[in-house]
């Protein structure tokens, strides 16, 4: 049957631009046709802009970056109950909080959806680890970019994808950031090297792109 774990981007869940129930809707339906397909499939849902809005009024009230990294998770957990909701009936009830839940959430075969576990730890790694937990077939970073770029394509047109990049050089690219609580891109080096450990199969696409890329499209880019 095969097993795919799908990131699903925080930006999906962001009410603070337009008609965030059709993203929504839309995620859910491309989930239900993968499991309809015979696949296997725990989603692992982002914090995005309300997670980052939270957490910057955390910090200006004088919050720890652990508090806040507690802050971003409980954001995620609530982007993955709408996950649920909107999933209707076919999913796992209840949000899973740790790996251990998430494993015994897919023995029920139903769609599992889980948001973050721990602080220092971001839903990319969540999502990488729990691949690594259950030997998945494909991890998918599902983003609001189709894939991985040589600069940001929302500010330069040309801009240029790649349609596959080594996970030495992605790791590269994100060293510059800073790990601050809600400042993950893309994916981040705990996630690189969950995926680079395990030779997990893993694509980064647009979150419209989900069902095309377990089906062996040509979307987003992929990493080896």
């Amino acid at each position: 049957m095969g097993v795919i774990v799908v990131k699903v981007s925080g930006e999906v869940f962001d009410m603070s631009k337009t008609s965030p129930d059709s993203r929504i809707t839309d995620v859910a339906r491309q989930l239900v046709d993968i499991a309809e397909e015979g696949r296997r499939l725990v989603a692992v849902t982002g914090g995005g802009k309300m997670a980052r809005l939270y957490i910057e009024l955390g910090r200006k009230l004088g919050a720890s970056e652990a508090e806040l990294d507690e802050v971003g998770i409980e954001v995620t957990r609530l982007n993955a109950r709408l996950l649920i909701t909107s999933l209707s009936g076919i999913a796992h009830p209840v949000v899973p909080r740790t790996l251990d839940d998430v494993l015994l959430a897919h023995t029920t075969s139903r769609i599992v959806v889980t948001g973050g576990f721990q602080p220092g730890h971001s839903t990319n790694a969540v999502a990488a680890l729990i691949a690594e937990g259950l030997k998945a077939d494909l991890l998918i970073n599902a983003t609001d970019v189709d894939g991985i770029y040589d600069k940001d394509p929302k500010l330069y047109r040309d801009a240029k994808k790649y349609s596959v990049v080594r996970v030495q050089d992605l790791e590269n690219m994100i060293l510059s950031y800073e790990s601050y609580a809600g400042t993950y891109e893309l994916m981040d080096i705990t996630a690189l090297k969950i995926v680079a450990r395990s030779k997990i199969p893993t694509i980064i696409t647009k979150y419209t792109n989900i069902l095309d890329a377990t089906r062996g499209e040509d979307v987003g880019t992929k990493v080896i």
